[in-house]
Formats: structure tokens, C-alpha cells, sequence
């Protein structure tokens, strides 16, 4: 190796070093001047490499709708980042307008925005967001909807009647999501509606945590309906209680009758799990067919407090000694009045698969 060689560079020390290979004969310290560097290695792009704490990297951001501001800063008091600056205006026929006011090129961004009432301006307004995103050139895009909004429409159940909750996905994806992040979807199997990663996260480790805090006496656990088995199912097996289930029929929309109890109830504690509580009329009904079956008390609990129409009224004069629910949709000021009504947050559920996702690890191990 001669001194023109354009790989090597001037070593710091020449007491240290060893004859390069196929130059023993050279003099001490001409084999000791010199060490070679791999041209591989001098030429390979450096890694973009992720920060380790999310305060310091510049190209995670997070914002917000207008459905639920106080759950976004929850979750970015939680990562320790600010919400991202945007402004949101209506004109006076109620079109939304939406301008970001920060740069996103480039960026790992995140939108929260849960499409609950009114659900049609909230679902229109994140579309809006995700647009603007996408033309200011985010680097990607990930929706965080903790209600994903007609959920319930999956299927053709009756003739002539549209799959809404595939419309959405639709909808989403062509707006510009790259990936999305949902709390208990309604069906599971929504997730097959999107061609881009979905992660579905459960709100039960919140709720499990709070009702073994409880540490209610002879607990069963009930679900009020067939469709609910599989979800009442694992959150007994987490309880480590029994399950029993209320079999019902809808005789028309927001319109049940409830049939039978199936599972033994008498003189025990009954929690009722659902993932949504929409009008609360399966609620209320059910809470009367466990107390008519000798049930001694009965609590409820939904990732999803919808309440819609009466559904306060109904809880407020029911015989529920509580409604626990999680903030992913934010209460009524009449909801918030109702003592029954108990709020839990998921921000830290939350916050944690939003930092998974942005660092590339895995989601699941939260419910592990």
C-alpha cells in the first residue's frame, strides 16, 4: 500500500499498530503511518435513525379535530409532545376549512379524531384534516378514530341497505391514511375492510384494572348479547369469574326485546360489558332481567358512551349502580351530571401504541 492510495487515513498512534497484510517487510513505521478504512463502509448512507424520546423528534407530530381536543392532550401530555397547530373554521353554510400551521414534510404524523355526534361534520372534518396532510407532503399518516363511527352497519342484513362501515374505510384510505389506530370495534372484522395496517386496540386493561379494584364479591360477568360473547368472554377469563350471557331479539333499529338469561346469576354481583352504549335501552333491559333472576347487583361498563336520545334519562332512573365507560368519546354536559355515569381514560392505552407504532415496535405486547 503506497501513500497515494486514496482508502487510507492517518492513524493517531503509530506504537500500536500492526504491518498491514503483505507488507512485513516495510519499515515500522511506514506499516504503522497508515490504516486502512473499508471502502463499503466509508460509502454506505448513514441510517435515519428514530429519537428515543418523542419531545426531541422533530418529525413526530400529533393533532387534532374538534371532536375530542381534551383526549389528544391527554395523550400528548403522556408522550410529552405538543399538539400539533392547526386552524379550524366553519363558513357560514357549514363548510369545514382546515389549514395546518406548522411544516409536515416528511413527517410520521398522527390524527385524533373519534367520528362520534354529529358524526357525519366529525367523519367529513378528519377527511378534511388527512387532505391537507397529505398535499403538505406528510411522510406518513396514521388516523387515531378511538369510536370509529358506522361500525354498526357491516353487513348486509336486510335487503337493498349499504355497508357503511366499508364506505368509511374507503373513505379514509382514498383521504390519504396510511395506517389507522381503533379502540373495540364494533365487529373485528373491520379491520378486513382496509388495505393499509390497522391496529385494534381494547379498552379492557383500563377497565379490568378499575373493577378488580372494586374487588366486587361473588362477580359474574354478562354479556347482552350473542355478538358480545367472544369480548365478555375475555374479560372473565381476566377477572378470572364466571360468564353468563342474555339472550335477545331486535324487533326494529335502537329496538330490543330481551328473551332469557342464560348462565346461573342468583344472589351474585353482575357486571355487564358492551362495546357500545348507544340509546341504552339493551342496557336498562338487561340490568331488569339479571335483577329479575335474583341477581343481588348490577354494574355496566362500554368502551363507547354514544347516549344518544334518552339514553341519560334511562341511566339516571335505572336500577345500574354504575356505568363505567372510557373517555373516547366525550360526555354531555347532561351525561356529566349523571353520579351513575363514571369516566375512565385510555389516553395512556393510547399514547403508548401511538409511540409503538412511531418507534416500529410491537402493539401487542400492551395486552400481553
Amino acid at each position: 500500500m503506497s501513500e497515494k492510495d486514496t482508502t487510507a487515513v492517518p492513524t493517531s498512534s503509530s506504537s500500536d499498530s500492526n504491518p498491514a497484510p503483505g507488507h512485513g517487510t516495510e519499515s515500522p513505521k511506514q506499516a504503522s503511518d497508515f490504516q486502512l478504512t473499508p471502502i463499503a463502509s466509508a460509502t454506505k448512507p448513514a441510517e435515519k435513525k428514530r429519537s428515543s424520546k418523542l419531545s426531541e423528534d422533530k418529525r413526530f407530530k400529533i393533532f387534532s379535530g374538534s371532536a375530542n381536543r381534551p383526549l389528544t392532550e391527554e395523550i400528548c401530555k403522556f408522550l410529552g409532545v405538543p399538539v400539533g397547530e392547526t386552524r379550524l373554521q366553519r363558513f357560514s353554510d357549514g363548510e369545514t376549512h382546515f389549514q395546518l400551521l406548522e411544516n409536515v414534510r416528511g413527517a410520521d404524523v398522527f390524527v385524533v379524531q373519534p367520528t362520534c355526534h354529529p358524526v357525519d361534520r366529525n367523519l367529513v372534518e378528519l377527511l378534511i384534516m388527512m387532505d391537507a396532510l397529505r398535499r403538505a407532503s406528510a411522510g406518513r399518516i396514521t388516523v387515531v378514530a378511538p369510536y370509529y363511527g358506522y361500525a354498526r352497519q357491516d353487513r348486509k342484513d336486510r335487503p337493498r341497505v349499504a355497508i357503511t362501515s366499508k364506505l368509511v374505510a374507503d373513505l379514509l384510505v382514498t383521504a390519504g391514511a396510511n395506517r389507522a389506530l381503533f379502540v373495540d370495534l364494533h365487529a373485528a372484522q373491520i379491520q378486513g375492510f382496509f388495505n393499509i395496517p390497522v391496529d385494534h386496540l381494547f379498552a379492557s386493561p383500563v377497565l379490568v384494572g378499575y373493577f378488580r379494584d372494586l374487588n366486587l364479591p361473588n362477580l359474574t360477568v354478562v354479556s347482552p348479547d350473542a355478538g358480545g360473547v367472544e369480548r365478555a368472554r375475555f374479560f372473565a377469563k381476566k377477572m378470572e369469574v364466571p360468564l353468563a350471557i342474555v339472550d335477545k331479539r331486535r324487533t326494529d333499529i335502537n329496538v330490543t326485546e330481551v328473551m332469557n338469561v342464560i348462565g346461573d346469576v342468583k344472589g351474585r354481583t353482575c357486571l355487564i360489558l358492551d362495546d357500545i352504549v348507544d340509546t341504552a335501552g339493551t342496557l336498562v333491559k338487561t340490568a331488569e332481567a339479571l335483577l329479575d333472576q335474583g341477581a343481588e347487583k348490577v354494574y355496566a361498563c362500554a368502551s363507547h358512551a354514544v347516549l344518544s336520545g334518552p339514553a341519560v334519562e334511562r341511566i339516571a332512573n335505572s336500577k345500574l349502580e354504575e356505568l363505567v365507560v372510557t373517555n373516547t368519546i366525550p360526555l354531555s354536559e347532561e351525561a356529566s351530571k349523571v353520579s351513575k355515569i363514571k369516566v375512565l381514560s385510555i389516553a395512556g392505552l393510547l399514547g403508548r401504541a401511538i409511540e409503538s407504532i412511531h418507534m416500529e415496535t410491537s402493539v401487542s405486547t400492551l395486552f400481553n
